[in-house]
């Protein structure tokens, strides 16, 4: 399938470091020391250090990149200026490193060996903060609640403290975002075989998952995220596990923001959504990375701790300029309360409604062919159109179920984790399903606001396969991740249920035969049940109280 590739292949873009490029200025220069840096296996990593005029020692920042360290030489130099030690380095098997080129293959050791060196260098006061995003943010999350030093702050712009979660979201390959990220990248030609051999949550997965040890999570850290990324949920789960299940320095010292934006950061456009230029910059400065720094590196008194621990944008009716919602929120914490989890049920006429259905034995199906799957139309995608889409094009298909809520007479806040039960069955041994929330505007146009999906064979958990037995009725939970947005008055609510979304994810062949085993695939018929006693539903984190604008 043909698919508009975003990303340019240029090796040496930036992709990750999303905030870093826009703060540093591109004139600076500054002497550096380039260190080739001994890991544990005696594998040596490219390390540029850049330092203050002085005598020192500086607090310092770390920023391990498989991006290419030279082009964020700036960064370097500005931080020098300000203050600081900076250390830029090449990750594994990457540009000037040595080792096998394989996306973060031994980050977990890699960041931590890298740390202890940085602290037994005279220059370094033993203040070290970590900075920057995307695959760099991985990186900073791979390195603590580890047997070793931590930083004492850290800045994480969209990563994912998860990363099977992030590869295989309900257990479904991410097929574009990681085949065109592999590619574009120009990590090693069996950087993708390594993935794909690992569909499960195994011990491969489980050693590059941090949130089993947040409770050795020592780190003070900012959570820079957005509803339409990547990345989205694990944004909000790292903010919450270092906050709530963290050590003691980090519990109680996070900050998150969550914008509406895709996995660029800091904008007022998300696909087909142009949002007010509010959308583009949080109140308080609370992502500004230096000052973030000074304060806990410098013990700067800028307000920093009195700033409330979560800022996050409640999204609206982008046309209607009077429409409520569109604007900065805050809270003490996430998910902010008081919200009540309110079903919302699927009735055999495509109706959704607050009301339980009261029929019996009733649902509805649809014939789901991996060779012609539902298109991907925006959501959180990193190479192909990203954001809210207008749905339309694939709501009138066969294998979409479509349930639409009458338009609404008042506005309804929907701020939180979303989340469906569906009842189901199948004639094949294993299938996917697709739950969507969608905006419906007075003018008919469907804009996608979050999903979920899961594969049929990890509804007992994703590190164990079951088969489906055909006929048999199973009870799936299906996680649509998080958002915030006012519905406005007269739009409507509606959700898809289906099968597919290619190519945002891999095609389940229906076969229920190992992953990628073998080219080969089948139809499968699915049903989903909507009767009183099989009632399949969204559950929506409803506001029930107004929180105050920022």
């Amino acid at each position: 399938m043909n698919r508009k590739i975003l990303l340019t292949p240029r090796p040496g873009l930036l992709w990750g470091l999303l905030l870093i490029g826009a703060l540093a200025p591109a004139d600076l220069r500054a002497e550096k020391q380039t260190v080739l840096l001994p890991m544990r296996d005696g594998v040596r990593l490219a390390t540029d250090v850049y330092l203050p005029d002085g005598p020192g020692p500086w607090p310092a920042i770390l920023i391990r990149t498989p991006y290419n360290k030279a082009p964020v030489a700036g960064i370097g130099a500005d931080g020098a200026r300000r203050g600081y030690a900076v250390v830029i380095q090449d990750c594994r098997g990457r540009f000037a490193s040595e080792g096998e080129n394989l996306p973060f293959h031994r980050d977990h050791e890699d960041g931590p060996d890298t740390m202890s060196w940085l602290l037994a260098q005279p220059w370094c006061n033993g203040k070290v903060g970590t900075w920057g995003g995307s695959a760099v943010a991985i990186t900073q999350l791979l390195m603590v609640g580890r047997d070793a030093p931590q930083p004492l702050c850290q800045h994480l712009t969209v990563g994912e403290p998860n990363l099977y979660a992030g590869m295989y979201p309900g257990g479904v390959f991410k097929k574009a975002m990681v085949e065109d990220w592999l590619r574009l990248a120009q990590w090693g030609t069996n950087a993708l075989a390594a993935w794909v051999a690992h569909p499960g949550y195994d011990a491969y997965w489980r050693e590059r998952d941090v949130s089993p040890r947040y409770a050795r999570v020592n780190t003070a850290a900012v959570h820079l995220g957005g509803w339409y990324d990547i990345f989205a949920q694990g944004t909000l789960n790292s903010f919450v596990g270092y906050q709530t299940r963290g050590g003691p320095a980090a519990r109680g010292r996070q900050k998150l923001v969550m914008g509406p934006w895709t996995h660029g950061v800091l904008q007022n456009k998300a696909g087909d959504l142009t949002f007010p230029e509010n959308a583009k910059h949080p109140p308080g400065e609370v992502h500004d990375p230096w000052k973030w720094f000074d304060f806990h590196l410098k013990g700067e008194n800028n307000g920093f701790d009195r700033l409330p621990a979560v800022t996050y944008y409640v999204m609206g009716d982008v046309t209607d300029p009077q429409a409520p919602g569109n604007t900065w929120r805050t809270a003490a914490q996430w998910p902010p309360v008081p919200i009540r989890a309110t079903p919302w049920y699927f009735h055999p006429d495509r109706q959704l409604s607050p009301q339980p259905p009261t029929r019996r034995e009733t649902a509805l199906s649809y014939l789901y062919d991996p060779a012609n799957p539902v298109p991907t139309l925006g959501g959180p995608q990193l190479t192909i159109p990203a954001g809210g889409k207008d749905q339309r094009s694939i709501e009138s298909r066969p294998d979409v179920l479509v349930f639409t809520s009458e338009p609404l007479a008042e506005p309804m806040e929907v701020t939180g984790p979303v989340r469906a039960r569906l009842w189901i069955s199948s004639d094949a041994p294993d299938t996917d399903f697709v739950a969507r929330l969608c905006d419906v505007y007075p003018d008919g146009r469907s804009i996608n606001l979050c999903e979920g999906l899961l594969r049929a064979r990890f509804r007992e958990g994703f590190d164990r396969e079951k088969p489906l037995h055909p006929g048999r009725v199973y009870a799936l939970d299906l996680d649509l991740w998080a958002t915030s947005i006012i519905f406005n008055r007269g739009h409507r609510l509606r959700v898809h249920v289906t099968s597919s979304s290619a190519p945002g994810y891999d095609p389940n062949p229906n076969t229920g035969d190992p992953f990628r085993a073998r080219d080969y695939h089948r139809v499968a018929r699915n049903v989903v049940y909507l009767d009183a006693r099989r009632p399949s539903h969204v559950l929506l984190p409803v506001a029930t109280a107004a929180a105050p604008a920022r």
